[in-house]
């Protein structure tokens, strides 16, 4: 069996809720004007009630409401796919499998936590929604929850991704968001920015300033998060509970699940579910791959910092290159940000989580190399799980060994051909970080 499909029936009704099987609960997030942990009331003013509250839930499952779940049957459940082409070129014993989210109608995982997020919003009463994104795989999602749920939105994309990507920021246009670039003229934080370097390619972390600036000073709006926070990764818990049922069905269980990481929302919701397994002593290792050029989890320290440029947003204790650090303009925009999720972090710093970097041609490389084999052509983000299924595979064939492995398909590439465009004319370089070095698999159990 090559392809593994669920009825709509069954969906998730409940997201899994991660924090009550940690080993230990994350430190509390710090407002940085007190010092002190954040309040609730501080919470709800900077997003949607109901997001603050399930931000600090300790109810294992939560039940999806209804109207989410409808609207999930758009594109859900989604299939997961063996790469055999992949696993003959490779001529590895393992089985490969992805789970291909990009099946969404806005092409990639961000559509589990976005229609939830409107919904939320516009029960909660809230008018507008204000967001950033990188490569524009968050801010599409969002742009057409808010559509289905009739709220408007406001967006700042990074300027380097908003020049690149066009066609993402056409797409969040068509369906009535408002986009900006980061940094830009319609904030103070912006001005200032663009003041001190005209030619600023801005970061995650500057659109989340120029995000929150906004959100402050209008009363009606709240911010929106794709990928850092508890709930984020609670919404996109569907993608590994999916995954379980659809292995059991085959009756494999997973000794590799990979996913790339900028945030962590893709591999949050793919491996999160299979985390209490590996608790409890299943021979799982869960890998992480990201950019060289921005590899917080390999370079960058577990420590208190601030998930935005200008320190507005609560502290919190994560993995991070530092809140000021501005990544190189890579094609996997989605990936430049300068710090991990809480829980991500977490599980790294708790030895859960192992990780690897890579340059962009190295990753590119992979993406191409998979369309050719398998016919799909993946985002450079998710290009970056690929490299690294194509160096454990290798080991297993090294080994011997009949691993299952696992990656999440985040999204696919087909608003990217410039970017693959400039691979195959070979005119793509590798833009990392100054005296940068990432680490490879050494050290990781294969």
């Amino acid at each position: 069996m090559d392809r593994v499909d669920l009825s709509i029936d069954d969906i998730p009704t409940r997201w899994y809720n991660v924090l009550p099987d940690l080993p230990r609960l994350p430190e509390k997030y710090i407002d940085n004007s007190t010092g002190a942990p954040v309040t609730r009331e501080y919470l709800e003013r900077l997003m949607v009630r109901a997001m603050a509250g399930q931000e600090s839930s300790l109810e294992r499952w939560v039940t999806i409401p209804e109207q989410v779940r409808d609207a999930y049957r758009m594109w859900r459940p989604t299939p997961l796919i063996r790469a055999v082409a992949l696993e003959r070129e490779l001529r590895t014993p393992a089985q490969i499998w992805f789970k291909y989210e990009a099946s969404s109608p806005t092409g990639s995982h961000k559509l589990n936590s976005a229609i939830a997020q409107a919904y939320f919003a516009k029960r909660d009463g809230h008018r507008r929604l204000v967001t950033d994104t990188g490569a524009g795989q968050w801010g599409s999602a969002l742009a057409l929850a808010c559509r289905l749920m009739d709220l408007d939105l406001l967006v700042f994309m990074v300027r380097a991704s908003y020049h690149q990507k066009p066609y993402r920021r056409h797409l969040m246009e068509t369906y009535g968001a408002e986009v900006r670039p980061s940094p830009g003229g319609a904030t103070r934080f912006g001005r200032r920015l663009l003041g001190e370097s005209p030619d600023h390619p801005g970061s995650e972390a500057t659109a989340v300033s120029e995000a929150i600036e906004c959100v402050h000073d209008d009363a009606g709006s709240r911010l929106a998060v794709g990928a850092f926070t508890n709930f984020c990764l609670l919404h996109h818990s569907v993608i590994g509970l999916e995954t379980r049922r659809q292995l059991e069905s085959i009756g494999r269980s997973p000794d590799y699940l990979i996913a790339s990481v900028g945030c962590g929302s893709n591999l949050g919701g793919l491996a999160l579910p299979f985390l209490e397994d590996k608790l409890n002593g299943a021979d799982i290792t869960i890998l992480a791959a990201e950019p060289e050029a921005c590899a917080p989890l390999t370079h960058g320290e577990y420590r208190l910092d601030f998930a935005d440029s200008e320190g507005r947003a609560p502290g919190v204790h994560t993995y991070t290159l530092g809140h000021d650090f501005v990544p190189p303009p890579i094609h996997a925009g989605g990936l430049r940000y300068h710090g991990c999720a809480p829980l991500v972090g977490l599980i790294r710093r708790e030895g859960l989580l192992d990780a690897v970097a890579y340059p962009q041609t190295e990753v590119f490389k992979a993406g191409a190399e998979f369309a050719r084999l398998q016919g799909y052509l993946p985002a450079p983000e998710t290009a970056h799980a690929i490299r690294a299924v194509i160096e454990v595979a290798d080991e297993c064939k090294r080994t011997g060994r009949d691993a299952t492995i696992v990656f999440s398909y985040s999204g696919h590439g087909l608003l990217d051909l410039p970017a693959y465009g400039r691979y195959n004319a070979g005119l793509l370089r590798d833009v990392e970080a100054e005296d940068f070095v990432a680490p490879r698999l050494e050290g990781i159990a294969v």
